[in-house]
């Protein structure tokens, strides 16, 4: 393990100005995305829309790393430079989504444990050498009547950590992902006190596993109503229940934390991190590792045709700046009106 290395790594990664793609989606969940344009999911068809995103036009000026997938590390430009090694060229860091989803959790009716330990040392050294120099794992938590459960939340901890400690030894940074769902009806509070109980117990796995925790990320949900919620919280009030959660049992230690979206609109997600990066001072960058709130609208102005592939990348480069000024509390929503 190169400690060094490792904290150059992850702190390149949540800089100021710049952000995280991530472009991971699994086969499944690429084909849902493609069936909202009446595409069909074909090889080519990937990569052909993830060539869209990683050549944009001002791409790396906002964008600081890209999480692949499996096939996409693999893939390569139409002028045969393999994706990563274009990737690095251009400034940003290629990474890679190592766990294989979210499984039963066995005896546990409503619960998942994410798979993928077996074998994953092996693994990331074949993932080093086509050049990731980080990684993704995501343990997801649902909230329900009688869940998470206290076992649930630990098993899912134990896997992350598992995980980083293994990155770590072959010098890939670890993105530590537990993602709290907002799906559902649950209120603000309850979302604050399952990503609570969730984060203390992650950072105590992080510690027991003997995780250098300047060699990481954090890619945390933000504390947020369920989206089936009657009364949702303000964006202010969001904003300030994430930050109350994450200074309570994020270690000064770790570098930057990358938000996820999961599942807010584009604006909303943007809105958020903009409001908690005017909250200054925080002891560790906080940055986005954005999936759908980065690409949906490059997806819906690309639509598949080759005609529109120059308006697609336009539009990935725009939602790319807007979150990239969220990151250092510039963005505001009249913006989002506003042409790129």
């Amino acid at each position: 393990m190169n400690p060094s290395e490792l904290a150059r790594v992850a702190s390149a990664m949540v800089t100021k100005g710049r952000g995280i793609l991530a472009a991971d989606e699994s086969g499944g969940t690429i084909k849902k995305r493609f069936d909202s344009i009446k595409l069909e999911s074909t090889e080519e068809h990937r990569r052909t829309y993830r060539e869209m995103l990683f050549t944009a036009q001002g791409a790396a000026e906002f964008i600081s790393g890209v999480i692949l997938y499996d096939e996409t590390i693999r893939q390569k430009t139409r002028d045969g430079v393999p994706f990563p090694q274009y990737l690095a060229k251009q400034g940003m860091i290629p990474g890679i989504k190592v766990d294989l989803g979210a499984k039963p959790l066995a005896g546990f009716p409503g619960e998942t444990i994410t798979e993928g330990l077996d074998g994953l040392r092996e693994r990331l050294i074949e993932y080093r050498g086509l050049g990731a120099r980080f990684a993704k794992w995501r343990a997801v938590i649902d909230i329900a009547e009688g869940i998470p459960t206290p076992f649930a939340i630990e098993a899912n901890a134990h896997a992350l950590a598992r995980y980083a400690a293994l990155c770590q030894e072959n010098d890939i940074v670890p993105i530590v992902e537990p993602e709290v769902l907002m799906d559902g009806g649950h209120s603000i509070e309850r979302c604050q006190q399952v990503t609570e109980a969730v984060l203390d117990c992650v950072f105590g796995e992080l510690f027991e596993h003997r995780v250098m925790l300047e060699g990481m990320v954090l890619k945390p949900n933000m504390v947020i109503s369920g989206k089936k919620a009657a009364n949702r919280a303000k964006p202010e009030v969001v904003a300030e229940a994430t930050l109350r959660v994450l200074k309570r049992h994020v270690p000064a230690a770790v570098p930057g934390i990358a938000f996820l979206s999961g599942g807010q609109s584009p604006a909303e997600a943007t809105l958020h991190l903009s409001l908690m990066n005017q909250m200054a001072p925080l002891p560790w960058s906080l940055t986005f590792s954005y999936g759908r709130a980065l690409q949906d609208t490059a997806l819906k102005a690309w639509g598949g045709a080759v005609a529109n592939f120059a308006a697609g990348q336009k539009e990935f480069a725009r939602r790319a700046k807007l979150n990239a000024l969220a990151t250092t509390g510039r963005y505001a929503a009249e913006m989002e009106s506003q042409a790129a």
